[in-house]
Protein backbone atom coordinates (compact mmCIF):
# COMPACT_ATOMS: atom_id res chain seq x y z
CA UNK A 1 0.00 0.00 0.00
CA UNK A 2 2.82 2.42 0.89
CA UNK A 3 4.57 1.61 -2.39
CA UNK A 4 1.43 2.48 -4.36
CA UNK A 5 1.07 5.80 -2.54
CA UNK A 6 4.75 6.57 -3.19
CA UNK A 7 4.39 5.81 -6.92
CA UNK A 8 1.30 7.99 -7.24
CA UNK A 9 3.03 10.89 -5.48
CA UNK A 10 6.10 10.52 -7.71
CA UNK A 11 3.98 10.63 -10.84
CA UNK A 12 2.19 13.76 -9.59
CA UNK A 13 5.49 15.53 -8.93
CA UNK A 14 6.72 14.50 -12.39
CA UNK A 15 3.65 15.92 -14.12
CA UNK A 16 3.95 19.16 -12.17
CA UNK A 17 7.59 19.43 -13.19
CA UNK A 18 6.76 18.90 -16.86
CA UNK A 19 4.02 21.52 -16.68
CA UNK A 20 6.42 23.99 -15.10
CA UNK A 21 9.02 23.33 -17.80
CA UNK A 22 6.47 23.81 -20.58
CA UNK A 23 5.54 27.30 -19.31
CA UNK A 24 8.58 28.95 -20.90
CA UNK A 25 8.83 32.72 -20.90
CA UNK A 26 8.09 33.73 -24.54
CA UNK A 27 10.40 36.74 -24.26
CA UNK A 28 13.44 34.47 -23.85
CA UNK A 29 12.68 32.07 -26.73
CA UNK A 30 14.62 32.19 -29.99
CA UNK A 31 12.13 32.10 -32.85
CA UNK A 32 14.35 30.78 -35.62
CA UNK A 33 16.74 33.71 -35.41
CA UNK A 34 14.21 36.31 -34.23
CA UNK A 35 13.60 37.38 -30.66
CA UNK A 36 10.35 38.33 -28.99
CA UNK A 37 11.26 42.02 -29.18
CA UNK A 38 12.13 41.74 -32.91
CA UNK A 39 8.71 40.38 -33.78
CA UNK A 40 6.96 42.87 -31.52
CA UNK A 41 8.88 45.78 -33.05
CA UNK A 42 7.95 44.55 -36.54
CA UNK A 43 4.23 44.58 -35.71
CA UNK A 44 4.29 47.93 -33.97
CA UNK A 45 6.44 49.48 -36.70
CA UNK A 46 3.94 48.33 -39.32
CA UNK A 47 1.11 49.94 -37.36
CA UNK A 48 2.95 53.23 -37.01
CA UNK A 49 3.76 53.22 -40.74
CA UNK A 50 0.10 52.70 -41.58
CA UNK A 51 -1.06 55.40 -39.15
CA UNK A 52 1.29 58.09 -40.48
CA UNK A 53 1.29 57.05 -44.14
CA UNK A 54 0.50 59.94 -46.49
CA UNK A 55 -1.93 59.65 -49.36
CA UNK A 56 0.96 59.92 -51.83
CA UNK A 57 2.83 57.03 -50.21
CA UNK A 58 -0.35 54.98 -50.03
CA UNK A 59 -0.98 55.47 -53.76
CA UNK A 60 2.61 54.44 -54.51
CA UNK A 61 2.38 51.22 -52.49
CA UNK A 62 -1.02 50.37 -53.95
CA UNK A 63 0.36 50.67 -57.47
CA UNK A 64 3.81 49.09 -57.08
CA UNK A 65 3.67 47.17 -53.80
CA UNK A 66 3.43 43.41 -53.35
CA UNK A 67 0.11 41.65 -52.97
CA UNK A 68 0.62 41.34 -49.21
CA UNK A 69 1.25 45.08 -48.83
CA UNK A 70 -1.72 46.03 -51.02
CA UNK A 71 -4.05 43.73 -49.06
CA UNK A 72 -2.73 45.11 -45.76
CA UNK A 73 -3.37 48.74 -46.77
CA UNK A 74 -6.90 47.95 -47.96
CA UNK A 75 -7.68 45.98 -44.78
CA UNK A 76 -6.30 48.77 -42.61
CA UNK A 77 -8.45 51.39 -44.33
CA UNK A 78 -11.56 49.22 -43.90
CA UNK A 79 -10.74 48.61 -40.23
CA UNK A 80 -10.20 52.32 -39.51
CA UNK A 81 -13.50 53.16 -41.20
CA UNK A 82 -15.29 50.58 -39.02
CA UNK A 83 -13.43 50.72 -35.69
CA UNK A 84 -12.14 54.30 -35.65
CA UNK A 85 -8.65 55.77 -35.47
CA UNK A 86 -5.67 54.20 -33.69
CA UNK A 87 -5.29 55.08 -29.99
CA UNK A 88 -2.63 52.88 -28.37
CA UNK A 89 -0.94 49.46 -28.35
CA UNK A 90 -2.26 46.60 -26.28
CA UNK A 91 -0.98 43.08 -25.58
CA UNK A 92 1.45 41.25 -27.85
CA UNK A 93 1.33 37.47 -28.25
CA UNK A 94 3.37 34.89 -30.19
CA UNK A 95 1.93 31.48 -31.07
CA UNK A 96 3.67 28.59 -32.83
CA UNK A 97 1.52 25.88 -34.39
CA UNK A 98 3.29 23.29 -36.53
CA UNK A 99 5.09 25.04 -39.38
CA UNK A 100 3.34 28.36 -38.76
CA UNK A 101 4.29 31.16 -36.37
CA UNK A 102 1.89 34.04 -35.64
CA UNK A 103 2.71 37.34 -33.98
CA UNK A 104 -0.45 39.16 -32.88
CA UNK A 105 -0.46 42.79 -31.71
CA UNK A 106 -3.66 44.05 -30.06
CA UNK A 107 -4.53 47.64 -31.00
CA UNK A 108 -6.82 49.97 -29.08
CA UNK A 109 -9.02 51.85 -31.53
CA UNK A 110 -11.68 54.48 -30.89
CA UNK A 111 -14.71 52.20 -31.30
CA UNK A 112 -13.37 48.66 -30.86
CA UNK A 113 -10.07 46.89 -30.27
CA UNK A 114 -8.55 44.98 -33.14
CA UNK A 115 -5.59 42.68 -33.75
CA UNK A 116 -2.88 43.00 -36.38
CA UNK A 117 -1.38 39.54 -37.02
CA UNK A 118 1.80 38.58 -38.85
CA UNK A 119 1.71 35.00 -40.19
CA UNK A 120 5.18 33.49 -40.75
CA UNK A 121 6.44 30.23 -42.22
CA UNK A 122 8.50 29.16 -39.21
CA UNK A 123 11.42 27.39 -40.92
CA UNK A 124 12.15 30.33 -43.24
CA UNK A 125 10.42 33.13 -41.29
CA UNK A 126 8.88 34.41 -44.51
CA UNK A 127 5.73 36.47 -44.16
CA UNK A 128 2.74 34.56 -45.54
CA UNK A 129 0.10 37.16 -44.74
CA UNK A 130 -0.74 40.15 -42.54
CA UNK A 131 -4.32 40.29 -41.26
CA UNK A 132 -6.38 42.89 -39.41
CA UNK A 133 -9.37 41.63 -37.41
CA UNK A 134 -11.72 43.13 -34.86
CA UNK A 135 -11.88 41.83 -31.27
CA UNK A 136 -15.35 40.56 -30.40
CA UNK A 137 -16.73 39.28 -27.13
CA UNK A 138 -17.99 35.71 -26.72
CA UNK A 139 -21.59 36.94 -26.67
CA UNK A 140 -21.07 38.86 -29.91
CA UNK A 141 -19.47 35.82 -31.54
CA UNK A 142 -22.38 33.61 -30.44
CA UNK A 143 -24.89 36.14 -31.78
CA UNK A 144 -23.07 36.31 -35.11
CA UNK A 145 -22.91 32.52 -35.31
CA UNK A 146 -26.64 32.29 -34.52
CA UNK A 147 -27.51 34.84 -37.19
CA UNK A 148 -25.34 33.01 -39.74
CA UNK A 149 -27.08 29.73 -38.86
CA UNK A 150 -30.53 31.31 -39.24
CA UNK A 151 -29.56 32.87 -42.55
CA UNK A 152 -28.23 29.53 -43.78
CA UNK A 153 -31.46 27.75 -42.82
CA UNK A 154 -33.57 30.43 -44.53
CA UNK A 155 -31.49 30.18 -47.69
CA UNK A 156 -31.85 26.38 -47.74
CA UNK A 157 -35.64 26.55 -47.26
CA UNK A 158 -35.88 29.28 -49.88
CA UNK A 159 -34.05 27.10 -52.41
CA UNK A 160 -36.33 24.15 -51.55
CA UNK A 161 -39.43 26.30 -52.09
CA UNK A 162 -38.11 27.42 -55.48
CA UNK A 163 -37.41 23.80 -56.47
CA UNK A 164 -40.95 22.77 -55.44
CA UNK A 165 -42.43 25.60 -57.51
CA UNK A 166 -40.40 24.52 -60.53
CA UNK A 167 -41.62 20.92 -60.14
CA UNK A 168 -45.23 22.16 -59.95
CA UNK A 169 -44.66 24.18 -63.12
CA UNK A 170 -43.45 21.05 -64.91
CA UNK A 171 -46.74 19.37 -63.97
CA UNK A 172 -48.77 22.32 -65.29
CA UNK A 173 -47.09 22.41 -68.72
CA UNK A 174 -48.68 19.16 -70.04
CA UNK A 175 -52.12 20.35 -68.85
CA UNK A 176 -51.70 23.64 -70.70
CA UNK A 177 -50.59 21.83 -73.85
CA UNK A 178 -53.65 19.54 -73.74
CA UNK A 179 -55.95 22.52 -73.19
CA UNK A 180 -54.38 24.35 -76.11
CA UNK A 181 -54.72 21.31 -78.39
CA UNK A 182 -58.41 20.87 -77.40
CA UNK A 183 -59.11 24.53 -78.10
CA UNK A 184 -57.44 24.28 -81.51
CA UNK A 185 -59.45 21.14 -82.35
CA UNK A 186 -62.76 22.80 -81.40
CA UNK A 187 -61.93 25.90 -83.45
CA UNK A 188 -61.15 23.96 -86.68
CA UNK A 189 -64.21 23.48 -89.14
CA UNK A 190 -65.74 20.01 -89.22
CA UNK A 191 -65.87 18.21 -92.56
CA UNK A 192 -69.45 17.36 -93.74
CA UNK A 193 -70.40 13.77 -93.31
CA UNK A 194 -71.12 12.32 -96.75
CA UNK A 195 -73.41 9.39 -97.30
CA UNK A 196 -71.58 6.21 -97.75
CA UNK A 197 -71.65 5.15 -101.40
CA UNK A 198 -73.71 2.09 -101.99
CA UNK A 199 -72.15 -0.82 -103.78
CA UNK A 200 -72.77 -0.99 -107.51
CA UNK A 201 -74.36 -4.38 -107.19
CA UNK A 202 -76.91 -3.02 -104.65
CA UNK A 203 -77.82 -0.13 -106.99
CA UNK A 204 -78.11 -2.26 -110.11
CA UNK A 205 -80.01 -5.18 -108.52
CA UNK A 206 -83.41 -3.35 -108.25
CA UNK A 207 -83.08 -2.15 -111.84
CA UNK A 208 -82.34 -5.67 -113.05
CA UNK A 209 -85.33 -7.06 -111.09
CA UNK A 210 -87.68 -4.36 -112.48
CA UNK A 211 -86.63 -5.17 -116.06
CA UNK A 212 -87.38 -8.83 -115.65
CA UNK A 213 -90.69 -8.06 -113.99
CA UNK A 214 -91.67 -5.72 -116.87
CA UNK A 215 -90.84 -8.40 -119.43
CA UNK A 216 -92.92 -11.02 -117.62
CA UNK A 217 -95.90 -8.67 -117.23
CA UNK A 218 -95.64 -7.58 -120.86
CA UNK A 219 -95.60 -11.21 -122.05
CA UNK A 220 -98.62 -12.07 -119.89
CA UNK A 221 -100.65 -9.11 -121.18
CA UNK A 222 -99.70 -9.85 -124.77
CA UNK A 223 -100.80 -13.50 -124.37
CA UNK A 224 -104.14 -12.52 -122.84
CA UNK A 225 -104.89 -9.84 -125.44
CA UNK A 226 -103.62 -11.85 -128.38
CA UNK A 227 -101.26 -9.10 -129.42
CA UNK A 228 -97.54 -8.68 -129.78
CA UNK A 229 -95.37 -7.39 -127.02
CA UNK A 230 -94.30 -4.42 -129.14
CA UNK A 231 -97.89 -3.11 -129.32
CA UNK A 232 -97.97 -1.65 -125.82
CA UNK A 233 -95.60 -0.13 -123.22
CA UNK A 234 -95.62 -0.72 -119.46
CA UNK A 235 -95.33 2.78 -117.89
CA UNK A 236 -95.14 1.96 -114.20
CA UNK A 237 -95.36 -0.83 -111.70
CA UNK A 238 -96.93 -0.38 -108.30
CA UNK A 239 -95.95 -2.74 -105.58
CA UNK A 240 -98.37 -3.68 -102.82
Amino acid sequence: MKKKIFLIAAMCFMLLGLAACSQTDPTTVDYNGYSYDDLKSSCQGTVQTLVYMSEEDKSYYLQSGTETIVNLINRWDEAVAEYGSFVDFGEFEITKSGKTLTAAQTLQMENRDMVLTYVYTYHSMEVEDITVDGVYSTQEKMSTALMNTIMGILVVFGVLVIICLLICCFNIFPYLEKKKAAKAASASPQAPVSAAPQPAAAQEAPQADDGELVAVIAAAIAASEGTAVDGFVVRSIRRR
